[in-house]
């Protein structure tokens, strides 16, 4: 099985550190507004990454972290615009994001560390960087990290450090030495979030968060380490320097980073106000076709998103689930094993994750069971597409609501429902009539409501 090392900028041979444990360390969310759906080409892109490899080496523990900032200063800012605290902001969009992933069928981290859980882990960093000199207190109380102390600065993001030189600036009121330290801790203003630090009322820095809890969760060294492609530099840099230069040890092996989702030829993000939330997304298309539309991509490329592109993906995903909708076929069957399919789905998956590769082994399984000679033979196949794509997260709803078909007894079901609503709603009672309403969607029925009163349902 082979991962490409963003470090190394090379494709190389995955030998977990350890032979009873793999630990791989994903940079989450900033919660202080929803997520968008380049949060979600991250976060699929991992859970698929994370569910291959609890395949790959079900012998092995597979422990996932992906952590949330909870403290920054977006966060304190969007907390002071709405005059409420910071608590009560990321609790909000913290239930807000669950929901989104919980929707994008996206597995639970086995931990899933908050910033503001890890105070006391971030000082102790802290202190240690300041005890062996690769850190200091500058004369405005903030602790900054010495770039230049660390001799490998820039070997993530293959950057000279003498070009990153001339390339920085110092604004006038800032009083670090050199344009290039960051900072580790900062002294808090009056109306800001602060815990008590050696160097007064403060509160972390953004990189420092990363390594304490990657560190505290999984060790000094440790398998993966992903996110975004824009967290290279300086986020994964910083991140690096800073615990290595704490522990003397490798942070981590192999680093992992997801391509762009762009919008308009451009990279969507909230600073460009050039994106699109994922529950917005989600009331014109299912989770499926968004999860299938990212996983066409290859992880590491650049992928350009339109809601027609995404809205195309349910004709694929119709083949496959008209394959799987055999219904005079046995339910109690084995998969299909050392198949020509299951050899070539496993190595598109240990070739950095090609999933564009995978699913194309899964078109050519549909096709098999359509040619299948017997009842039997497509069978072990249709469990066999179902467990593979199940890798993929994709093909685990039944495949008769998935393709909207409605028997008639589900069909009259549907009918007597719409007229009881309708009849609730004549009676103004409107409880019930949400009531109704909220039984159909569970059939995968949405209706839609004119001004004349009538009422239209649609699968």
């Amino acid at each position: 099985m082979k991962i490409y090392n963003s470090k190394t900028q090379s494709k190389e041979e995955f030998k977990p550190l350890d032979e009873k444990k793999i630990g791989i360390y994903v940079c989450g969310i900033t919660v202080y507004d929803y997520c968008h759906i380049g949060h979600a080409r991250t976060a699929i892109a991992f859970d698929v990454i994370v569910r291959y490899l609890k395949y790959k080496f079900g012998d092995m523990q597979v422990t996932f972290v992906r952590n949330i900032t909870d403290i920054d200063d977006k966060i304190i800012k969007r907390a002071q615009e709405n005059n409420e605290t910071t608590e009560s902001l990321t609790a909000r969009f913290i239930q807000a994001m669950n929901e989104d992933f919980e929707a994008l069928w996206l597995l639970i981290p086995d931990k899933e560390p908050k910033a503001t859980e890890y105070m006391q882990q971030m000082i102790k960093l802290t202190k240690t960087l300041v005890d062996k000199n690769f850190a200091y207190q500058a004369k405005n109380g903030d602790v900054f990290y010495k770039v230049r102390a660390f001799e490998d600065y820039g070997c993530l993001a293959k950057r000279d450090i003498e070009d990153l030189a001339s390339g920085a600036r110092v604004d006038v009121n800032e009083a670090k030495n050199d344009p290039l330290d960051f900072v580790l801790w900062k002294m808090a203003k009056d109306d800001e979030p602060a815990w008590d630090s050696p160097w007064g009322k403060g509160r972390p820095g953004w990189h420092l968060e990363c390594s304490a809890m990657a560190m505290d969760l999984l060790g000094a060294s440790f398998d993966l380490h992903g996110g975004g492609f824009d967290l290279i530099f300086p986020h994964h840099e910083n991140e690096c320097a800073q615990s290595e230069a704490a522990t003397g040890k490798e942070f981590a092996k192999t680093w992992l980073h997801v391509g762009f989702l762009q919008i308009n030829k451009e990279k969507m993000s909230k600073s460009e106000n050039n994106f699109v939330t994922i529950r917005d997304i989600l009331k014109a298309v299912r989770a499926e076709e968004l999860r299938f539309f990212m996983l066409s991509g290859h992880y590491r490329s650049q992928l350009e998103y339109s809601l027609e592109q995404v809205k195309l993906t349910k004709n694929s995903l119709d083949r496959l689930y008209t394959a799987i909708n055999q219904t005079a076929i046995a339910v109690n069957c084995t998969a299909a094993v050392g198949t020509e399919y299951e050899t070539k789905f496993i190595s598109a998956m240990d070739d950095d994750f090609n999933t564009p590769d995978a699913i194309s082994v899964l078109f050519d399984l549909a096709l098999a069971i359509n040619k299948a000679e017997n009842n039997n033979e497509a069978a072990a196949l249709i469990v066999l597409l179902k467990n593979l794509g199940g890798l993929l997260g994709l093909l685990q709803r039944d495949a008769v609501e998935a393709l909207g078909i409605i028997s008639n007894n589900s069909d009259q079901q549907v009918q007597a429902l719409i007229t009881a609503r309708d009849q609730a709603r004549k009676d103004k009672n409107w409880d019930e009539a949400d009531r109704i309403r909220a039984e159909l969607t569970n059939l995968g029925i949405s209706l839609e409501d004119s001004a004349k009163g009538e009422t239209k349902a649609r699968r």
